[in-house]
Formats: C-alpha cells, structure tokens, sequence
C-alpha cells in the first residue's frame, strides 16, 4: 500500500512537471496571437481601410499610418494587443484621427502581419523604440495601447520621458506575471514566465497625463490588474470604466469621446507652453533691464 501510494505521488509530480515544462515551452504560443497575411493582402486590407504603409528612412517596414489633408499637429503611436494584426485597428485610428487632427501611426510587432521576425518581450520593446524613434520631429507624440500593448508604451513612457506627451491605456495591466499567476495558478508562470512586462516598475518615474480606460466585464484582464496600474501611477490620471463592456469591446470609442481625451492629454503641455512663454518674456524682460543699466552707465 505504501509502495502504491509512493508511485502515485511519483506519478503525479512527474506528470505536473510535465505540464510546467510544456507550460516553458508553449508559452509564447500561448502569449503572442498573430494574424498572418502576405505583403500583398496587407497593403490591399490595410489601403481599404485607409491606410498607407509606414516605412523607416531606411525603408522597412513600420506598420500603418493614417494622414489626414494638411499639416498634422500631432502624432499618435498605436501599439494594440497581443491578438490580430495592425491594419486591423481602424476603429482606433480613424476616430483618433477625426478628433485630434493627428498623423496615426500604428505598429505592426515582429511576426504579425506581414512583417517577419518573432514575437517576444525583447523584439516587442525593440520594435517600439525603432517605431518613436521613426515618427516625425518637432510636434507632440501620443501613445495609445491596448491590453498586451501596455507593456510597450509604458515602457517607451519610462525611457524616452521627453518624446512622449501622454497616454490612453486600455484594458491594462500592472504586471504580466502578476496576471498570469491569476489566471494559471497551477503552471507557477511567476517564476517560470519568460517575457516580463512590468508596466506599474516602468511608469514608476513617469508624470506624464495618461487615461487608463478598463473594460467592466473583462473576463481575460481582470479590472483589479487596470485598477492597481491606476493607483500606483503618480503622474496626472483619469479613470474611466466602460458599463459591461468586454476585452475587446472598450477601445472602441466614438470621435468626440476622443476629443475630450485629447483636451485633457494637451493640459499639460499647455501648460507647459504657458511657462515657456513666461520664462521667455522674463528673459526679455532681463535683457531690456541689463541694457538700460549698461546704457545708463556709459551716459554717467
């Protein structure tokens, strides 16, 4: 009996080891949902709706931006979830573009679409740094991430603190294997979860305007994960919680939802034009006084 009841202890520790090993293994698989397509159905869904393809000056492949006639005020960074492809997130782009007169871009990650490559922690941070680094000089940046995305813009908030104005983060989360850990318990994924994404450690300086938007019947990111990245932000915030929505269903908001966004995005930057401005005409008003001093001086 006691032999027995060792070999089904035995049997069971190996069979779970098996399953955090195939967990290990799998994980990515699990994590990263790309829609695959060639280059040519790319560029024929994305032009139906409505965007051009988006290239570095080296002429690589980005992802997809929308333009809108004239000079764009700013720029909007999309950076969507771990599901589908970039093409596929109009219903983000275009509205942002009618309500802020903004030039959006949106990346297309490592192995979705039709961009080569693989998905992971290390490619996913890389492709987003290239992608602020490839948008254009002189106006305002804005991110806008959904779900998996969080991780991404709170990184790109974290180490480029300058280039990024501010923030709409749907459905996010504080920890990747804080979530995890959640919803597989018995696979351990806080120890064993390769790809990281910390994005409550990564904002943890940061003090830009963000507005973190979370879905009140998420089944797939709890609410708590989005209510604890909101509490521990220090930066100017703004809560909202759409009624019964699911995962998939809180970014999809209507232009004039996203103009009101947008007018709390740019306080800060108007404020902080507000200063410049002042700070400026302090200096003028310096250089007027040391004049008049010097020119006094000469007529004694």
């Amino acid at each position: 009996m006691k032999r027995r009841m060792t070999s089904i202890l035995v049997a069971i520790f190996c069979g779970y080891a098996l399953l955090i090993l195939g967990g290990c293994t799998w994980q990515r698989k699990l994590l990263y949902h790309p829609a695959r397509f060639s280059p040519a159905d790319a560029d024929t869904l994305a032009r139906e709706r409505g965007f051009l393809p988006w290239t570095n000056s080296k002429g690589e492949s980005m992802g997809w931006k929308l333009s809108r006639p004239g000079q764009a005020a700013q720029s909007v960074l999309i950076l969507h979830g771990n599901g589908g492809a970039a093409f596929q997130r109009d219903y983000l782009a275009q509205p942002i573009s009618q309500a802020a007169g903004a030039e959006v871009f949106v990346l297309e990650y490592p192995g979705y679409g039709a961009r080569a490559g693989r998905s992971s922690l290390h490619s996913w941070l890389r492709a987003a740094e290239a992608a602020l680094g490839a948008l254009p000089k002189g106006r305002p940046t804005y991110l806008v991430s959904e779900s998996l995305g969080t991780g991404p813009a709170a990184h790109l908030a974290h180490r480029f603190p300058e280039a990024v104005a501010g923030a709409v983060m749907f459905v996010p989360y504080d920890s990747l294997p804080a979530l995890a850990q959640d919803r597989m318990p018995w696979l351990l994924p806080c120890f064993f979860l390769r790809d990281r994404y910390r994005p409550a450690a990564w904002l943890k300086d940061c003090r830009q305007p963000i507005q973190f938007v979370i879905a009140e019947n998420d089944q797939i990111i709890p609410p708590k994960f989005g209510h604890r990245l909101y509490a521990s932000y220090l930066g100017s915030k703004r809560l909202e919680i759409v009624p019964g929505a699911a995962h998939n269903e809180a970014a999809e908001q209507s232009a004039g939802w996203w103009r009101e966004v947008f007018q709390f995005l740019q306080q800060k930057e108007a404020r902080d034009a507000s200063t410049n401005r002042l700070v400026r005409e302090s200096e003028d008003v310096d250089r007027v006084i040391s004049t008049d001093n010097h020119e006094s001086v000469g007529l004694e």
